[in-house]
């Protein structure tokens, strides 16, 4: 069986924050070659690392990312303190841009970036688009934009770019928008698998996400699993070799 290629979920979570730069960067020293972020826009729409709805849980504070500005976002540590306590106080949620830069700096990696539900919802989909692809374009070889939502997918590949479509159960894979959208990626949940059967999507590389045990990664490979993804990026490697 040959070994798996893995994706660093959100960076490397578990040893940093999600998301950060700090998270992305212990990633990419563990070896990852590909990793993932989310994306949602401030008030003032600069798209920024972020996943969920809520601050609370990485930012000890409330509200959403919309709610407020870039600069207002800055103020808040991006530290998780329910896990690490104080210890990344000093981490901010990072600005796509600096996302961008990052690849500057590792022409290795390749960045899968989700255009997140809640950013759509509450911008629209051309806003959301016009300013994540003006932000990525220094990197845009090195990205592929993914999401559950098919058409800003559909409309970013007719301007050029890279795209991934996104599944939580394996049996959404027949729909017929995503077949003509022919992504070259099909993200699925690991929770919504068949327990048998091979894992292929023509004409795409399948990643199943979230994954950190190694023996349920080398089943998934078995299966046909081209990626795998992953918050335990060294730990996997480690026990897995990739």
């Amino acid at each position: 069986m040959s070994q798996p290629e893995f994706v660093a979920h959100r960076g490397y979570p578990r040893r940093f924050p999600e998301n950060t730069l700090a998270s992305l960067e212990g990633a990419i020293a563990a070896g990852a070659r590909y990793v993932e972020v989310d994306v949602q826009l401030t008030r003032d729409q600069v798209p920024v690392l972020f996943h969920d709805e809520n601050i609370r849980r990485v930012c000890g504070m409330e509200g959403t990312i919309s709610h407020y500005t870039f600069e207002e976002l800055r103020r808040f540590p991006a530290s998780e303190p329910g896990r690490f306590g104080t210890r990344y106080a000093h981490e901010r949620i990072p600005s796509l841009a600096e996302l961008a830069a990052l690849l500057a700096r590792h022409p290795e990696v390749t960045a899968f970036v989700e255009l997140k539900r809640e950013a759509l919802n509450s911008f629209g989909a051309d806003a959301v688009l016009t300013r994540v692809l003006r932000d990525l374009r220094p990197a845009q070889t090195r990205c592929v934009l993914i999401s559950f939502a098919l058409e800003p997918l559909a409309a970013a590949k007719r301007a050029g770019w890279r795209v991934g479509a996104v599944i939580e159960q394996w049996r959404e894979r027949k729909q017929k928008a995503l077949a003509a959208l022919a992504p070259e990626f099909l993200f699925c949940d690991v929770n919504g698998l068949p327990w048998w059967g091979k894992l292929r999507f023509p004409g795409a590389k399948v990643v199943i996400y979230e994954v950190d045990d190694p023996e349920m990664a080398r089943k998934l490979v078995a299966r046909g699993a081209d990626l795998i993804e992953t918050f335990a990026i060294g730990e996997l490697r480690a026990a897995l070799g990739g």
